[in-house]
């Protein structure tokens, strides 16, 4: 039996093998791979037994029972489906895009860096804990209201007295957005499913999940290693210098 194949069916197939491969990552990522490759396992008998071999019966069965797993699935991974939703959002290449049609300020864009690194040169100094996520492309509104809000300009000492060890906000997590002080005092999403070296603490947890769930940068300083740590897109860099972390906070340095 004889088939045309044309342009349209090689990109659709692309498209699928893209999506799957992408959605592969992410849940290996997560460390879900095992469950995702049992759906695609059952996918693949399914296909095979309606479509091929137009079984009615157990065809029939399976089409109902991928119905309803469907909505089961959403349901039982809904975070990790939010997560595969930003972290799509946030690919470089939509990204990309998305500046073609945005118009930039590029006067104020880094005026946050060079305080942001002294504070934290200060703080790993002193052996300040201190947890800073920077708002990137994806709004933190959610987790801004979580804490005491309030609008300031970027300022090292401010930063410094906020993560002082007596101060009522030093717990939580500060949030920065738009060369601002959105909050601070913030509860930010811990990774709980993610392996991570043994000597890292709470805060590394919920820097880490802060850049699971959202594009944002997040900076923590160890309080018992007097170390800067930077996690983004679900990784991150250890140990690093000034220079290193104002690289990164400038886009200079790939993580």
């Amino acid at each position: 039996m004889f088939f045309s194949f044309g342009i349209k069916d090689a990109i659709d197939i692309f498209l699928v093998a893209f999506l799957m491969y992408q959605v592969y990552k992410l849940m290996k990522s997560f460390g879900t791979l095992t469950i995702f490759s049992g759906v695609v396992s059952i996918i693949v008998v399914w296909v095979l037994v309606s479509q091929v071999l137009e079984m009615r019966l157990i065809g029939g069965i399976l089409d109902k029972f991928i119905s309803v797993g469907f909505i089961v699935l959403v349901i039982l991974f809904q975070d990790e489906i939010r997560r595969f939703l930003v972290a799509l959002g946030s690919n470089k290449g939509w990204r990309f895009l998305y500046s073609l049609f945005r118009k930039r300020d590029e006067t104020s864009k880094e005026k946050y860096i060079a305080p942001v690194v002294l504070a934290c040169m200060n703080m790993a100094r002193k052996r300040t804990g201190a947890l800073i996520a920077i708002q990137r492309e994806i709004d933190l509104s959610s987790y801004i209201q979580t804490g005491e809000m309030f609008h300031a300009d970027v300022n090292a000492r401010l930063i410094e007295n906020i993560f002082f060890k007596n101060s009522p906000l030093h717990d939580g997590a500060m949030i920065i957005a738009g060369n601002e002080i959105k909050a601070a005092g913030c509860i930010l999403p811990v990774a709980h499913n993610v392996v991570i070296p043994k000597e890292m603490g709470l805060r590394h947890r919920s820097g880490l999940g802060m850049s699971l769930e959202t594009d944002a940068l997040v900076i923590i300083i160890s309080e018992e290693r007097g170390t800067i740590t930077v996690a983004q897109n679900g990784k991150f860099s250890i140990n690093l210098s000034a220079e290193e972390l104002q690289q990164i906070l400038s886009g200079e340095k790939e993580m």
